[in-house]
């Protein structure tokens, strides 16, 4: 039997802000914290808030029409995005679409001609630290206050990242330049 595909697109409008309002909300009640310390409250209200392009962007990923996922990017210095909010729903957790989310949010902080990009992670995160190491970010030291005990940081530099990537990932490149959308069968 085939798997559904997984469209992986820039939310633009209300409705894909409501859509990614929700999974933000998932988010933070999967992870079953306060995140008032990063008013979040306020981040809901406002989105795209600081997300908006063109320094900015949040991306969905879909299945069968179906939200099932997101990240987002945001200016925090010259030449340095802050990634956030990933989220893949648990029932799709383990299917390589946490991957193909920031894949595609480094290609996009390049676009952006982001140098860095840096991203906080918790404890209970242990198979998104994978991840991101097997990108290639590191432990950085702490570069905000967080109240969470055990919060790790971590940095990528994109012309690592990119040279150790050979061009990174062009067929996420591609989609990056041409379309704002793409589409990919599971493998």
């Amino acid at each position: 039997m085939k798997k559904a595909s997984v469209t992986i697109r820039e939310a633009t409008g209300d409705q894909e802000m409501a859509t990614a309002r929700r999974l933000f909300q998932d988010y933070a009640a999967w992870l079953g914290i306060d995140l008032g310390f990063q008013s979040f409250d306020e981040e809901l209200a406002t989105l795209p808030g600081p997300y908006a392009a063109p320094s900015g962007l949040i991306l969905l990923a879909e299945r069968e029409g179906l939200a099932i996922g997101c990240v987002a990017l945001r200016k925090i210095a010259d030449a340095v995005g802050e990634v956030k909010r990933l989220y893949v729903s648990p029932r799709y957790q383990g299917g390589g679409i946490g991957k193909r989310l920031m894949e595609s949010v480094i290609v996009e902080a390049k676009e952006r001609r982001y140098a860095r990009i840096m991203l906080d992670t918790l404890p209970k995160m242990t198979a998104a630290q994978r991840l991101y190491r097997s990108l290639g970010f590191k432990t950085i030291a702490p570069y905000y206050a967080s109240p969470i005990t055990g919060t790790t940081y971590m940095e990528l530099s994109l012309g690592a990242w990119d040279n150790r990537r050979q061009c990174a990932v062009p067929a996420v490149g591609a989609w990056c330049r041409q379309t704002r959308t793409r589409t990919r069968k599971d493998e």
